[in-house]
């Protein structure tokens, strides 16, 4: 199974809370926590990207790095870890990502690999007049075809002459192409972002929303299957879950506890309001899985809370769910975390003992 790491672009991670870590994004942040991942035998590390925060006392992701960029400072400093960075598709033309992601795959030596956002907060793109239009929400997934169709032309034969709804490409050229295999990733929890997932995809990001509930995303993972079953190809589930450790369970809770009482309560009503914008979500969206009440202080993400032997039974249980191809970890304090990830629990780890001997 793989394990990759969420990596903290946007200041205080995925934690909307004035009582967790408070910190802000920077390269040098980023680079210990991928070297430490590197080191520690992790697979990947995938950087998202955020055009506007929710601000609140916490300015929560208001301060943010961009995502190519960082990645490319980041597979000069990385030698064997695989790196994803995240494209806006309103915002960079595939042609262009097409070939920033060629560069990267050549600084990296073939580690690179791209995540395709088609946008759920109207305001990152209307601060910018990128905003298309409120029926864009009905159509980004079309949207998002025709913009990995032109990638996947540029990578593979170094030319597109592709004419569609939204892009129109005259013989366009791209050479050098890359010489590794650009994964694709998406993350789309709808049956029509994972109809596209199924279609054009290496992966798929998977929330499973609750605390200590290591198979919660047991019914999310079958509907991914169930329109892969209808392509055909082979692509597994990421699943995302945040991990709060310590020497016991009672400790690690009271770190959870301490967080959650500290909830940055007028950000997420910054949040609920932009993920109702779009009144066309279904009940299993992005938009609307991460305004659920119960967990809103990390977006409802997945949330392992115990001791460091806890945290590995349980990350073991969630790698035995059908369709599971890894999971991808944030954690309160990243520096921190991804150290005792590496020292701690993985060592614990069934279902990487194979990876760890392999590595060895």
């Amino acid at each position: 199974m793989d394990i990759g790491v969420f990596i903290p672009i946007g200041n205080n991670g995925w934690l909307i809370s004035t009582t967790s870590p408070q910190y802000k994004p920077s390269f040098e942040l980023n680079k210990t926590i991928v070297q430490k991942a590197e080191r520690y035998g992790l697979d990947f590390a995938l950087s998202m990207i955020k055009l506007r925060g929710f601000g609140g006392v916490s300015e929560f992701w208001d301060h943010n790095l961009e995502s190519f960029t960082l990645m490319a400072g980041l597979a000069a400093v990385t030698s064997k870890i695989k790196l994803f960075a995240s494209t806006a598709v309103l915002t960079l033309p595939p042609a262009m990502v097409a070939r920033m992601a060629t560069t990267i795959d050549s600084i990296s030596g073939g580690r690179f690999g791209v995540n395709i956002v088609s946008g759920w907060q109207k305001a990152e793109y209307s601060q910018m007049g990128l905003w298309p239009g409120d029926d864009y929400f009905g159509y980004r997934y079309q949207y998002s075809t025709e913009y990995v169709t032109i990638l996947r032309e540029l990578w593979e034969t170094g030319a597109s002459d592709f004419k569609g709804a939204h892009f129109s490409m005259y013989d366009c050229r791209m050479k050098p192409m890359p010489e590794g295999d650009v994964k694709i990733v998406a993350a789309g929890q709808s049956p029509t972002g994972m109809a596209f997932a199924a279609q054009y995809a290496d992966y798929n990001f998977i929330l499973a929303v609750g605390v200590n509930t290591p198979t919660a995303h047991t019914a999310v993972n079958q509907q991914l299957m169930s329109a892969v079953e209808k392509t055909g190809r082979d692509v597994g589930a990421y699943v995302l879950f945040m991990i709060i450790a310590d020497e016991t369970d009672e400790a690690a809770m009271a770190k959870w506890l301490s967080y959650k009482a500290g909830v940055d309560e007028d950000a997420l009503a910054w949040m609920a309001d932009q993920g109702s914008q779009d009144k066309t979500a279904a009940e299993t969206s992005t938009a609307k899985t991460i305004n659920l009440p119960e967990q809103a202080v990390n977006l409802n993400m997945g949330t392992l809370v115990g001791s460091y032997a806890t945290v590995a039974r349980l990350m073991d249980e969630a790698a035995t769910v059908p369709g599971t191809k890894g999971l991808m970890l944030t954690f309160d304090d990243f520096v921190e975390g991804v150290e005792t990830f590496g020292q701690r629990i993985q060592p614990l780890m069934q279902s990487r003992a194979a990876r760890l001997s392999a590595a060895a």
